[in-house]
This record gives C-alpha cells, structure tokens and sequence, in this order.
C-alpha cells in the first residue's frame, strides 16, 4: 500500500527548529528527500537519501518508486506551500498522498524582523523568473516582499527600480533568516545597488512616509501625459479612442498582448497596467518613434516590450497573443490581421482602428476571411475649448473601431 509523502519545512536553523513530532517522522521515516543544504542538517540519517536536483518532473518520478514501498520525507524551505514544492507535489500525487508540517516562511520572518504587519503586503517570487513586469506589478503598492535568487539579486532589483525612478522605495533586507549568520538592514536603492549580498536573502520593499509615489489610477490617461512626436503628435490612439479600445480587448492581468504599430506606445503602456501579469509587445517599425515609446514605458511604469520591426515580420518571435491591437499597418493590413488571427489564442480577440473607410473595409474583409465573426463601432466625439469666456466644441476625426473575437 502506498505510503504518504510527508513534506517538512525546514529553516536556516536546521533541525533545532523543528518540532518533536516533525524530528520524530523524519527518524522514522525509510527515505528521506531534499536540497543539500536541507539533507546537510541530518549527517546521522541512516536510510536512503535522495537530492531535490534535475528539475522537478524528473524528482517526482523518482519519489512516485520509493514512496509506494517506503515511509518518505520532503524537506523544504520554510513553509513548503509558499512558492514551494509542497504545492507541486499534491497536484502531482493527489491530496489524500500528500502531508505538509510547515515552518514559517522567509517572508513572515523577515516581517517580524522588520516589526511590520504583512496582511497587506504584494508578495512576488523573483526566483527562477524574469524581473520584467515588476515595475507595474509593485506600483502604488505601500509593501512589497520578494523573494530573490542569484541572478535577480538586491542590487539587480536596486537598479530596475532606478530605471523606472522609483525612488520612492526604501528597502529592508535580510540575510540568512533565522540562521546564525542572520543580518538585516535597511537600504536606500542607490546605495543597494552598489552593495553585494549573500545569496539567502529576501527583500522587503517599503514606501517611504509622505512619499505617496505617482500611482496612476483608471485608464485612458490624458494624449498631454504621453510623450510623443513633435511638432507632428498624430501618432497616438486618442484618449477616447483607448477607452474604447481598452474595453473592447478585455483583458485579463495574465494576458500576452500585441500592440502593432505602437507609434507612441499609449496603448501598450495601459495594457501592461491593466495586464500586469502578462506580456504586452509593442511592434513599431518608425525608428524616430522608439524614443517616445521608451520614455512611455519608464514614466507609467508600464514594463512592455519594445520590438522594432515592421510587421508582420517579427511577430513569429512573440509568443502567442490572447489580444491584438492593430493601430497602423503600414500597408500590410491584410498580412498581419491573417497572421494574428491564426496565432490567437481561443477566446482572444483582435481590435483594430481605422480612420478611413479603405481601412476600415480591409479590416472587415481580412477579418472575416479569417473566419472571425466582426462588430464596428464609429465613434466621434468633441472636446470643449474655451472662448470668450464660454465653452465651445471642437470635433475629432471620426475614428471606426473593428473587434473580432476567436471562438473558445
């Protein structure tokens, strides 16, 4: 008869700080799994031992041949079911074949060495993944914990910040929680950056009081806040038209989003606010406007990607979009609507805006020749100007907005 796995955090001070009733399962247990580091605290352990290395399938296959015969153990760190294997673990053997004894985890140590609550605090594992997409993930956000590895060190976070001007930020770190060599400290950005630290750390950021940061709320900013080409600013989807086209995209904060034909990047950088979770690529092929379109992404703290191309070339590179917004082709409207239609994702959608009727008569037979069902909205709308001390208004180009969704 099988036998449950039961899995054990441990913290940096090794079995010291475990219970009687967690030393006493792992005594008695035949097998006895973990990292090195973990496995290091139990020289005496007379079974069989088996090292947490090669990728986590590969670890599992293993464990599936020895648990059946064997009572087996699983050290991990900290509380396993906090980014940890514990949770991999039971969706691989099932609920009822999987024990978790938790430790405290890195994150609720390094609180209480701060003094802080953490109820409210984004918590965001850096470990094994990119730090792209953490500007807008953390913005406005008062308490942030993250969790690091050796190639998103402190100072490789300290730097991204400064690229994004989050000064706002002040950082406590912590170093080797709960071990003998345990240190913490708190780090203005410039100074961390230029600091090295030990590889066990966690990093804790803080907004600074009355320092309030520059969270943008809602959507569809102001056409004044995004830079843009001068003395020509033609090359941005106008605030109403966002809104509507935001709307019309629907998207969900894991969502991979291309914005085609970016110009200014308006429309990526509010994507990636909205998606910020995902990935939004933004494909311009104007090299006069990239400059804009960086300095957009640093000042709404939209972490895109920027990708000078002219499609359709250069969206074979891109994962696959569960939205589009094609606001300029460059003549290859039919092109790159059939080349995003066959890369959508079922249940995503494609949205386009056309001010003329040719474009918007090739969105509509592009679409449908793609086998995508079409709704068109013609949206013109005024501004109110001052004049003479009264209010008139002055009319946008009328602009059509094209949006097919791909059956599910």
């Amino acid at each position: 008869m099988d036998n449950v796995i039961c899995v054990i955090g441990i913290g940096e001070d090794g079995a010291g700080g475990l219970t009687t009733q967690s030393l006493r399962i792992i005594e008695e247990c035949g097998v006895l799994c973990g990292g090195e580091r973990q496995l290091s605290f139990f020289p005496r352990f007379t079974g069989k031992t088996i090292t947490l290395q090669g990728g986590l399938e590969r670890f599992a296959e293993r464990l599936d041949q020895v648990h059946r015969e064997h009572k087996t153990v699983v050290l991990a760190s900290g509380d396993p079911l906090f980014f940890g294997i514990a949770g991999y673990l039971v969706r691989r053997f099932g609920p009822q074949q999987v024990e978790v004894i938790p430790h405290y985890s890195s994150v609720q140590l390094a609180f209480a060495r701060l003094g802080d609550s953490w109820q409210d605090a984004e918590l965001i594992s850096l470990h094994g993944r990119p730090v792209q997409g953490l500007a807008q993930r953390i913005d406005g956000r008062a308490k942030v914990a993250l969790l690091t590895d050796e190639v998103n060190t402190p100072a490789r976070i300290a730097a991204y910040l400064l690229d994004f001007g989050m000064k706002e930020y002040e950082a406590f770190v912590c170093e080797h929680l709960g071990g003998p060599d345990e240190r913490c400290s708190f780090w203005e950005l410039e100074d961390m950056f230029r600091h090295e630290f030990a590889a066990l750390n966690v990093v804790i950021l803080r907004r600074k009081p009355g320092s309030g940061g520059r969270r943008r709320r809602g959507f569809a900013y102001p056409d004044e806040a995004f830079a843009q080409r001068k003395p020509e600013k033609g090359l941005i989807t106008k605030r109403e038209v966002r809104a509507l086209v935001l709307s019309e995209l629907n998207l969900a904060e894991n969502a991979v989003v291309w914005d085609v034909g970016s110009g200014s990047g308006a429309v990526a950088a509010e994507c990636a606010r909205i998606a910020r979770l995902g990935k939004v690529y933004a494909v311009e092929k104007e090299a006069v406007n990239l400059p804009n379109m960086e300095a957009n992404r640093r000042e709404f703290r939209a972490d895109y990607t920027i990708v000078h191309s002219r499609a359709p070339e250069g969206l074979e590179q891109l994962p696959d979009p569960d939205a589009v917004f094609i606001g300029g082709s460059g003549g290859e409207l039919a092109d790159i609507i059939a080349h995003a239609a066959e890369r959508l994702r079922p249940g995503g959608v494609i949205v386009i805006s056309a001010i003329t009727i040719e474009t918007l008569h090739g969105s509509m037979t592009a679409l449908a020749a793609a086998g995508l069902k079409t709704e068109v909205t013609q949206l013109q709308a005024s501004r109110g100007r001052p004049i003479l001390g009264m209010t008139r208004f002055e009319g946008l180009n009328p602009v059509f907005v094209v949006s097919a969704a791909k059956p599910e």
